[in-house]
């Protein structure tokens, strides 16, 4: 399930903007402030994230290269009434995926938000996996964990592609012996996969995320359950 995060200090706007995003499958998550949104964060479930930059406790500029920096994958767009060319600029080289000046279209919002969504998923197709904090690029062998590039062996990189394309469903413990040592052999010792988990748990600091599920196999557990 998606999860948008909204951040709006304007009690009203906000409201607005949970009932105009709002739809089946989708979970809206409302604060009005940088620390609550924090704390919201800090439970690495969001997919995305709609941030106004005027808030009461601080910029959400300085929020966004926070999200950017630990997550680089969750798309944000700023919402400011601040439209100059100079604040523009700012917020994109921050990171920012897109921007909204106030006053603005509902359904504009809805359309920009959705095509941002739309992006995310796409990438997932090309080999792209992205849950919490951790970020996987198969095609280009670059997995980083809080936006830290971690080093994996090949065998590391098949077992890991196998438990994320499967995320939330358990894998046999054959099916993974057979998909990592390809190369004909007739008999592999199982404990080289009990060594392969261990080690790819403990590159990627993923003890909760690779989960056993004892006699039968391994899993990855999905942020959203």
């Amino acid at each position: 399930m998606e999860q948008i995060l909204i951040v709006e200090d304007d009690t009203t706007l906000n409201q607005g903007l949970c009932k105009a995003l709002k739809e089946n499958d989708r979970q809206i998550v409302s604060c009005e402030s940088i620390s609550e949104a924090k704390e919201q964060l800090s439970l690495g479930t969001v997919s995305f994230v709609l941030l106004d930059i005027n808030l009461p406790d601080g910029s959400g500029l300085d929020l966004l290269k926070e999200i950017k920096e630990k997550t680089p994958t969750v798309p944000v767009i700023l919402l400011t009434a601040n439209d100059t060319d100079k604040d523009i600029v700012t917020g994109l080289e921050q990171g920012a995926d897109d921007y909204i000046t106030k006053p603005f279209s509902l359904a504009v919002l809805r359309a920009r938000v959705n095509t941002q969504l739309r992006k995310t998923n796409h990438g997932n197709d090309l080999g792209v996996f992205a849950d919490g904090i951790y970020a996987f690029d198969y095609n280009n062998m670059v997995f980083s964990v809080n936006g830290k590039t971690v080093e994996l062996s090949k065998t590391e990189q098949r077992l890991l592609r196998v438990l994320t394309d499967n995320a939330g469903m358990t894998v046999k413990r054959e099916t993974l012996i057979d998909r990592l040592w390809t190369d004909g052999a007739e008999y592999v010792d199982e404990n080289a996969l009990s060594v392969t988990v261990k080690r790819l748990r403990d590159k990627l600091s993923a003890q909760e995320k690779i989960k056993t599920v004892y006699g039968i196999g391994y899993s990855w557990v999905k942020e959203n359950g």
